[in-house]
């Protein structure tokens, strides 16, 4: 017989305790045929299959079970004991106890197992190694769909802990604005505005040595929310502010009754009380534990298109972030990969031999705090670089093949990762001739966009990783010099950096307990190309 016109319509364990249908069936006509089929079992017969008029019951026993097989009698019944054989071998593996509450406790194994084997009716050519395999695999689009869903979850956390940090601020401008206006800022302990952290230089020549602003440390003018007036202006002119309004300065009623009413309507107002103009900063993005240290690796690559590599830059940075003063007496221990080709440089105002003999990040003078409520990335502890002429190393490889062929030109782009590192928002983008119409698209493994203003393919790919570590791009576009299709320019982020630093533990000086911290870890592209 067959095989397309053999199916398989019913499996059922005695009792009912499984049971799963591939065609479809009326529950009555069901329960009908296994209200049948004890009564068609006899004692003492060695047949393993009893026929009725319209089907045929094709079954084995296990210990006190039945594994039962509901067929028509058109259906191969060498195809059916063969499909019965490879489904008892199956019980065993996912069923350690051959009993009903055995059978009930992995149902859904068995279920999801009897679907590998049979499709639509059908038997799928498959050994139950396969079935097993196939049952425990990976799936890429599940992890796609979880990092999705996790990256929403994780921007809307940070919505509301940036909504969070402003309500917090403009209370605590409000507070500030209550008891007097401008105040002096407690900087390092010394209760001065300008001792602490100075100068580019990374060393101050007023109110003692610090870090440079310039360098990433320091409490600079720009950061301070309450400062000195303005050099070069005088004081914008404003009537005393009621009490418990903050400052206000120049501000017409008109535009504070366009603010209250905003406030009335649920939004946060964040009024800036700085003097000077055109200074203001985008915020930062708003911390949640005591003390966080972010490590950040930027990468410069230059490919050959024909092959090879042109410059391979990696720059790092281990930047500290302090919410309160009172954490700040710290020292951070790191460990690292190890690796000679990397070069860490510490800030001039660190313990350079201490760094160098235990990993331990601390300043010259461990009764000097560092500086807490920094914006932006905080203050910066340690450098590094890298650079190499390996091509094991890097995080992506792309080849390009355009060739001409009559009147159309076809472009082959592969990438390929030898360094197996997981790749998040892989965005590839080639240069094309002017067209008049996007590029015919033949095959591609991720998504493509077509930027006509700027005639380049975007090659997208969510996620790089074990899955798909290779990757091609067809299109066919007009006949065209295959230098056109260069400098292709590739950028991505990713969780592991090639320095591997970590941070091991926070030591306080002052005694108590380590403060919470966190870390955080980032490589993205800076220059990717090939040319």
């Amino acid at each position: 017989m067959d095989l397309a016109l053999t199916t398989i319509d019913h499996i059922i364990f005695s009792a009912a305790l499984v049971s799963r249908q591939f065609v479809d069936m009326s529950r009555i006509r069901i329960e009908g045929y296994l209200a049948a089929f004890p009564k068609l079992v006899g004692t003492g017969k060695q047949h393993t299959y009893v026929e009725t008029e319209n089907v045929r019951y094709v079954y084995q026993p296990i210990e006190s079970l039945y594994l039962l097989l509901v067929t028509n009698k058109q259906s191969n019944i060498l195809e059916d004991l063969e499909t019965l054989r490879l489904l008892s071998k199956l019980v065993p593996e996912y069923s350690y106890s051959l009993d009903e509450e055995g059978i009930g406790r992995t149902a859904f194994e068995l279920i999801f197992a009897f679907d590998e084997v049979i499709s639509l009716g059908h038997k799928e050519n498959v050994t139950v190694a396969q079935v097993k395999q196939y049952c425990e695999m990976e799936s890429h689009e599940e992890r796609l769909h979880k990092l999705v869903l996790q990256n929403k979850i994780n921007e809307t956390k940070d919505v509301m802990k940036r909504k969070a940090s402003e309500i917090d601020k403009s209370k605590i401008e409000k507070n500030r604005g209550e008891k007097g206006g401008f105040m002096s800022l407690q900087s390092m302990g010394s209760g001065r505005i300008d001792s602490g952290f100075g100068s580019d230089s990374g060393i101050s020549n007023t109110g003692g040595s610090g870090f440079g602003s310039g360098s990433g440390f320091g409490l600079s003018p720009d950061v301070d929310t309450f400062s000195t007036k303005s050099k070069g202006r005088p004081a914008a002119s404003a009537t005393a502010p009621p009490k418990g309004l903050g400052m206000q300065l120049g501000k017409t009623q008109k535009t504070n009754q366009f603010l209250e009413s905003l406030k009335a309507e649920g939004e946060v107002i964040v009024e800036d009380v700085r003097p000077t103009i055109g200074q203001a900063k985008q915020a930062a993005a708003p911390l949640t534990d005591p003390v966080t240290l972010t490590v950040e690796e930027k990468i410069n690559v230059t490919l050959k298109s024909e092959g090879g590599l042109s410059n391979f830059d990696v720059q790092g940075t281990l930047s500290l972030q302090i919410l309160n003063q009172e954490d700040a007496f710290i020292q951070v221990q790191i460990e690292t990969s190890g690796n000679p080709a990397i070069l860490f440089k510490t800030h001039p105002n660190m313990n350079k031999e201490l760094f160098s003999n235990e990993n331990i990040l601390g300043l010259k003078d461990p009764n000097r705090p560092f500086p807490a409520g920094q914006g932006g990335d905080g203050v910066s502890l340690l450098r590094w670089r890298m650079q190499s002429t390996d091509e094991s190393i890097l995080p992506l490889i792309i080849n390009c093949w355009p060739s001409v062929s009559g009147s159309e030109t076809y472009v082959n782009i592969e990438y390929e990762t030898p360094a197996k590192i997981d790749l998040q928002n892989v965005v590839i983008s080639v240069p094309l001739p002017a067209l008049r119409e996007a590029p015919n698209v033949q095959q591609i493994d991720g998504e493509w966009r077509y930027d006509s203003r700027n005639s380049v393919l975007e090659w997208s790919v969510l996620l790089i990783d074990n899955s798909n570590r290779s990757g091609s791009l067809e299109f066919v576009v007009p006949a065209a010099d295959p230098a056109v299709f260069f400098p292709i320019s590739v950028r991505f982020t990713a969780s592991r950096t090639f320095s591997d630093v970590k941070v091991v533990n926070v030591l306080p000086l002052k005694g108590g307990a380590t403060p919470k911290y966190s870390q955080r870890t980032v490589l993205a592209t800076e220059t990717y190309q090939v040319v």
